[in-house]
């Protein structure tokens, strides 16, 4: 059965990873996702390490189950190429630097006069307006900017730390696909589709006020410096290696005491409630540790489980894809991509009763779509001949990626 968003047509002129991992999301769902590309090259993820047979595997994790066609934006015929395929589009989506896509003549106003009913969105770094928005972005700056490095710290006078993934892309990416979907929930109630913008920079702080933000909530309270909530992260150090414990509950605190075989934490007057658990942290996870030294892993992780206290053994990436919970869950997931041969990769995360998302294709080859979606739109084969002799167009051998 097609996934839920099958029937929908969406124009993607996203590079690199959130717009494309966000445009993934809608073509794993069922969305006929065509990915306009450069013919010099195509998106930056295709020239990156960790590759096979031309293919990256940035590239490959990214965009899955789309179209490519490779369409030079700075020629008048790869524009109006553009905007044919923008006439019966459901979304069209950018994120090109502030400015850019007006300049190029694809502007939402342009589009909204060919298409009313178009979902446009704009991807942004920074923002839209403001002194950063037209300054280059990536991912680490995102994170600098909104704080998110010294959340990771822990308090504002320890060393700034980046998380070790690109979680704004791909949070943006997430928040992009939400967006749409939205969007296209209201079109069909009033007929009429809108601009969405959407800046990294944005979806973290709104991110972050989850849980993140508690002292600068209360109007007038605010804290003047972040302190750390504990000098002990949630991992601790066993006989043979780390596991995660998460006691946040008074009953929790009491499993772990005869767990650990210490009744006499049961009767510190410090740790009589949860308030107190909160606000004695620091001399209990101290305890905490002292006692988790004593045991294996493997020990601590069984005598825990019986007493209902939240735990998780600390994996690297090669055993928690082979792990049993996640195989039970079947997130991982084997197809085999033309070119690029076998794969590994994660399933989209929802899992739909009647409308379940499903693997159609690999990443595309830079072009391999370019003739079967001009002559969709209505070119005849000697256009889309003459388009690509005169380089408003490219189409590409799947197995000479590198070449392209």
């Amino acid at each position: 059965m097609p996934g839920p968003l099958d029937g929908f047509k969406v124009i993607d002129l996203t590079t690199m990873v959130s717009g494309p991992l966000g445009t993934m999301i809608l073509a794993d769902q069922g969305a006929d996702v065509i990915k306009v590309e450069t013919p010099n090259g195509g998106d930056h993820t295709r020239q990156v390490a960790t590759r096979r047979n031309g293919f990256s595997a940035s590239f490959l994790n990214n965009n899955r189950n789309k179209r490519s066609i490779a369409l030079n934006l700075k020629t008048p015929e790869g524009l109006e190429a553009v905007k044919r395929l923008v006439r019966d589009a459901d979304v069209f989506i950018q994120n090109f630097r502030p400015g850019v896509i007006e300049r190029l003549g694809l502007g939402y106003e342009v589009l909204r006069d060919l298409n009313p009913k178009l979902v446009y969105a704009s991807i942004s770094g920074f923002g839209f307006e403001g002194p950063f928005a037209q300054k280059p972005v990536f991912d680490p700056l995102i994170q600098c900017l909104s704080g998110l490095t010294t959340v990771q710290a822990g308090a504002d006078e320890e060393r700034p730390r980046l998380v070790r993934t690109i979680l704004p892309d791909k949070l943006t990416g997430f928040a992009m696909a939400q967006a749409v979907c939205a969007a296209l929930l209201a079109r069909s109630r009033t007929g009429e589709g809108q601009h969405i913008r959407l800046s990294m920079l944005d979806a973290v702080l709104s991110f972050l006020w989850g849980s993140d933000m508690g002292g600068h909530t209360f109007v007038g309270d605010e804290m003047e410096k972040e302190t750390a909530q504990s000098f002990i992260d949630l991992i601790y150090e066993t006989k043979d290696g780390f596991i995660s414990v998460a006691v946040m509950r008074h009953k929790e605190w009491c499993g772990l005491a005869r767990a650990a075989g210490r009744p006499e934490w049961l009767d510190d007057p410090r740790f009589q409630d949860s308030e107190g658990l909160d606000r004695h942290k620091h001399a209990r996870l101290e305890l905490t540790q002292e006692a988790l030294r004593e045991r294996t892993a493997e020990d601590w992780i069984e005598r825990l489980e019986a007493e209902g206290v939240p735990c998780a053994p600390v994996l690297t990436r090669r055993e928690a894809i082979r792990h049993p919970q996640a195989a039970a869950n079947g997130i991982v997931m084997e197809n085999d991509h033309p070119v690029a041969g076998r794969l590994r990769q994660a399933r989209p995360p929802a899992v739909f009763s009647a409308t379940s998302p499903e693997h159609r294709f690999g990443a595309p080859p830079l072009g391999g779509h370019t003739r079967e979606i001009l002559a969709a739109a209505g070119y005849a084969a000697a256009e889309i001949e003459a388009m690509i002799e005169n380089g408003s167009a490219a189409e590409s051998n799947p197995r000479n990626e590198d070449a392209a």
